[in-house]
């Protein structure tokens, strides 16, 4: 009977080894390989190559399927010493997977060689505890959930849409979430803004908003604007924020903050509401798609474009298109998915039904064309013929 190391020798002889340059080389390189850490967390989190994947050995045949469902893929595996490795390198290559290494010497190697040590930012007990059900799925794990702690997300209005998006982006665990609103809570508000209750009518939204969130999830900060987004603020408002979520209820300030997105380069998540109906995309001009502008050049006249508090909106309908927002920023976060980028999604709760138009960017769009130069915002409410 053969000994450990015995084995070991033999499954070094059946696999194929890697060392730790050109493992460096190959992740310089333009190459779409994986480099996967099979150690246990505690050693991960200590340090670890930059971009690798954590899959504990243990879980390897599990989860490598939803990691890689490429089996031809290159996929570099390494441990602390070489030895957990290679054994893992056996294993996928007899679930087939066809262009697997070990890196000899393992991590212990790595540093020996003088290579970058990524230290990540680790999960407590209790964030481990929170988001485990986020932490089971693969393409989130503790890589996307860390993204998600560090996310700055700007909420326009702690309203109809803001209430569910800035309510769900708080389970899942966005660190920063800022809210923009200057109004009160009113009872009228109550059967749709998920954020505030009756023992809060006539205090600022900002401020019951905070409440519920640091209710749900003690870690979030809550960033509060109770003021009006104009011209004057927006850009010192938006800067240094991640993503933007547009629960707007009127075209000027839609306009004003498609404008600032662009000019600095921001997601923004829109989303709108009119009785039954409801619609959501995101506008990111940034990565090749059209924003708002391309979609509505000129705003229709006000009496074709009642609010809600005009025509009124069924109560749950926000609740669909707010979660629609929330899940659109998570992927634009996360880094998970496609994105709503170039596409209109649109939702017809009487007859419970979806519809997706494409949307294409406008080459002339005074505002995201690639020869358009920002001269400064417009008067929006002059522009939209209100006030």
């Amino acid at each position: 009977m053969a000994s450990f190391s015995e084995l070991i020798e033999r499954v070094k002889d059946e696999i194929v080894e890697t060392d730790p340059d050109a493992v460096y080389e190959l992740q310089q390189s333009d190459t779409d390989a994986r480099i996967i850490d099979v150690r246990e967390r505690d050693e991960f989190v200590e340090g670890h190559i930059e971009g690798a994947e954590f899959i504990p050995r243990g879980l390897l045949d599990l989860k490598i399927e939803n990691t890689v469902p490429d089996k031809e893929r290159p996929i570099v595996l390494y441990c602390a010493g070489g030895t957990r490795s290679a054994l893992a390198a056996r294993t996928l290559v007899e679930l087939g997977y066809s262009d697997v290494r070990s890196m000899a010497g393992g991590f212990t190697a790595w540093k020996r060689s003088g290579h970058p040590v990524h230290i990540p930012k680790t999960l407590s007990q209790e964030q481990l505890n929170r988001y485990s059900r986020h932490l089971l799925i693969p393409e989130v794990g503790e890589k996307g959930q860390t993204k998600l702690l560090d996310a700055k997300v700007l909420m326009l209005g702690a309203g109809g849409l803001g209430s569910p998006a800035a309510y769900y982006l708080a389970a899942a665990g966005v660190g920063k979430i800022g809210i923009i609103d200057s109004d009160v809570v009113d009872r009228s508000n109550l059967q749709r803004q998920i954020l505030h209750t009756d023992d809060r009518v006539g205090i600022p939204k900002v401020d019951s908003a905070e409440q519920t969130i640091k209710s749900l999830n003690p870690d979030v900060e809550v960033v509060k604007y109770e003021e009006w987004l104009t011209s004057d603020n927006v850009l010192d408002i938006f800067e240094g924020w991640d993503v933007v979520v547009d629960g707007g209820d009127n075209f000027a300030t839609r306009y004003l903050i498609n404008d600032a997105c662009v000019h600095l380069g921001i997601p923004n998540v829109h989303g709108s509401v009119f009785r039954f109906e409801g619609q959501v995309t995101t506008f990111a001009s940034e990565y090749g798609g059209p924003c708002y502008r391309c979609l509505y050049p000129e705003p229709p006249p006000p009496e074709l474009a009642p609010s809600c508090q005009e025509a009124g909106v069924l109560g749950v309908l926000p609740g669909i298109i707010g979660l629609l927002q929330a899940i659109e920023v998570i992927k634009l976060v996360a880094d998970l998915g496609e994105p709503l980028t170039g596409r209109l999604l649109t939702f017809d709760g009487l007859k419970s039904e979806f519809r997706e138009l494409k949307l294409r960017r406008d080459p002339g769009c005074e505002v995201c064309a690639e020869d358009a130069e920002f001269t400064g915002f417009i008067d929006y409410e002059v522009f939209c013929n209100v006030g």
